[in-house]
């Protein structure tokens, strides 16, 4: 399936997306949204996804005492 999103406010963007995940389209969704309310002026960060992994454990083991 084919997918258009539409965004930009003084002129009409386009991304056309064709997959059958409709997760894929949400993320992706929340993602402009996000960033056209920011100005898409975020600065990211990269990081390792065993530090997430590690985080999450933690935060768990701090919320269970």
């Amino acid at each position: 399936m084919k997918f258009e999103i539409t965004f930009g406010w003084l002129e009409a963007e386009k991304i056309t997306v064709e997959t059958y995940d409709f997760e894929k389209i949400k993320i992706i969704q929340e993602f402009i949204e996000f960033q056209e309310e920011h100005e898409w002026a975020v600065d990211y960060e990269a990081i390792d996804s065993l530090e997430i992994e590690f985080e999450e454990d933690t935060e768990e083991e701090e919320a269970a005492e």
